[in-house]
């Protein structure tokens, strides 16, 4: 399964990636976006504030429709996700506990987990996830839903930074 990225923490610069972002057609924009949340209508409400003037306006904008998800949005956008896992040559054990795990955590709530991983290195991935599972499978459902929220703003912000930026980088 995917790790799920929420890119560096800040960048600020105009790029080529954003110029290109900018002019994409509408319905090729929101495409991007939604692969960066899930949300229908948090992508078309992206695509349509278009032009961006630099990265941090649109992270800002990014950031206030996701403040503005309704609960069915969240529901949509966590449909869309997929829950982080190990890579192939990790033990048996160590899928199974995870495998538990992540059933414990969408019994208990209804919905995959979402955590944004990349302030840990690759090898920490598989203990950071299910620390945090085991740590919020403690939580009462409105305090997990606001949780989750802002993982899943933490993942996008990441994605729209990796959309704009891979171009910039090659």
């Amino acid at each position: 399964m995917p790790v799920q990225s929420c890119g560096p923490a800040h960048i600020g610069a105009r790029s080529r990636g954003l110029d290109r972002f900018n002019s994409l057609p509408a319905a090729a924009a929101e495409a991007a976006l939604l692969a960066c949340c899930g949300s229908l209508r948090w992508a078309k409400r992206l695509a349509a504030h278009r032009p961006y003037p630099d990265l941090d306006a649109l992270l800002a904008a990014a950031d206030e429709a996701g403040y503005d998800l309704a609960p069915a949005d969240l529901a949509e956008a966590l449909a869309a996700e997929d829950s982080p896992g190990l890579h192939h040559a990790a033990p048996p054990s160590a899928h199974l506990a995870l495998s538990a795990a992540h059933a414990a955590y969408e019994c208990r709530f209804g919905h995959v987990f979402v955590i944004c991983l990349d302030a840990f290195a690759p090898s920490e991935h598989p203990d950071q996830v299910l620390a945090g599972i085991r740590a919020r499978l403690g939580h009462e459902p409105d305090e997990e839903r606001v949780v989750t929220a802002d993982e899943m703003r933490r993942l996008a912000r990441g994605r729209i930074i990796d959309l704009v930026t891979a171009g910039d980088r090659a």
